[in-house]
């Protein structure tokens, strides 16, 4: 039984996308670094606790599929400040993230990086 329950999440993991845009911060990598944990040893894996296995596939599938969305549709695509899906994607993704973390930057800290090679924190030890 354990390994129709790999399987299932294997073919789970390679349906999941993968979003370059979030690196490091992406639920499709995270879920294969679980699933790899998990199933460390492939089909003949030990699961302690069946049920609750079963229950997170489920879950997963449930999310996978917009079971919700679907279940209950929205009649905007939008949130309440108006922005779309499309601008909010944008707004997530790990460079715009980067770019807003530089610009919280004071002017002080911008220069002392520009002219050290070695980071302000090093200087501090």
């Amino acid at each position: 039984m354990a390994a129709s329950r790999y399987r299932r999440f294997l073919r789970l993991c390679e349906e999941w996308p993968v979003e370059d845009s979030k690196r490091h911060r992406d639920l499709g990598a995270f879920l294969r670094q679980r699933v790899a944990r998990a199933f460390r040893e492939g089909e003949s894996t030990e699961i302690a606790d069946p049920e609750n296995c079963d229950q997170m596939y489920e879950s997963l599938v449930r999310i996978h599929t917009n079971y919700y969305k679907n279940k209950y549709p929205r009649l905007k695509d939008t949130n309440f400040t108006g922005v779309t899906v499309e601008d909010c994607k944008m707004i997530l993704a790990t460079d715009v993230l980067q770019q807003m973390e530089d610009m919280k930057k004071g002017t002080w800290k911008k220069l002392r990086e520009k002219f050290y090679a070695k980071k302000p924190e090093e200087d501090s030890k």
